[in-house]
This record gives C-alpha cells, structure tokens and sequence, in this order.
C-alpha cells in the first residue's frame, strides 16, 4: 500500500480554509481520483504538539493507493485539476510524501 502525505506548514500571515479543504477540495479528490486507484483519502486539521503549542502543519492529506503505479495513474488523469484547487484554500506550497505503508 502506498500513502501519499500532503502537509501544509504553518508559516506567518499564511493562510488555510479548513472547511473548503475538508469539504470541497476531499469531495474534488475522490471524484477525481477513485476511478484511477484512490484507495481511500483522510484528511488532518491539526491542532498542536504534543506539547500543546502551535503545531508547525497546519493539515494534512493522507491518500492511500494499492501501488505507486496507482498514484502514477491517478496524478497522470487527474494531478492538474487536484493541485490547481489549491489556489482555493491555501497560499502555502505543500510537502509531499510518498510512503510505503502496512495499513
């Protein structure tokens, strides 16, 4: 199994629509992206630490997929219409990574 993580770093004066991206941007990969081998997708808000202070991700991705060549297939039908929404919540640029997972 493969879990593609994508995180979005806190950072000074950015920004994060925590509803659009929970509701919208979740509902736009899953109906862009199960056709092509989404497995399943979790979404974090984060909240802090564990130490209680800010958390340094503000959220993150978790989409899951049988095989790489999954993932490959699904960025290749749908890559461009799931990160030209990021425009709609976010001014952060993502990290992402890719895992190789037990789940």
């Amino acid at each position: 199994m493969i879990r593609v993580t994508v995180s979005y770093p806190a950072g000074e004066g950015k920004t994060f629509d925590h509803a659009y991206y929970q509701e919208k941007h979740r509902s736009l990969i899953q109906s862009q992206m199960t056709a092509h081998g989404l497995v399943r997708v979790e979404m974090d808000r984060c909240l802090s630490d564990a130490a209680g202070n800010a958390p340094r991700i503000l959220a993150a991705a978790h989409m899951l997929f049988a095989s790489i060549d999954d993932f490959k297939k699904a960025m290749g039908a749908a890559g461009k219409t799931v990160t030209a929404d990021i425009a709609n919540y976010t001014d952060i640029v993502p990290d992402i990574l890719i895992s190789e997972t037990s789940a």
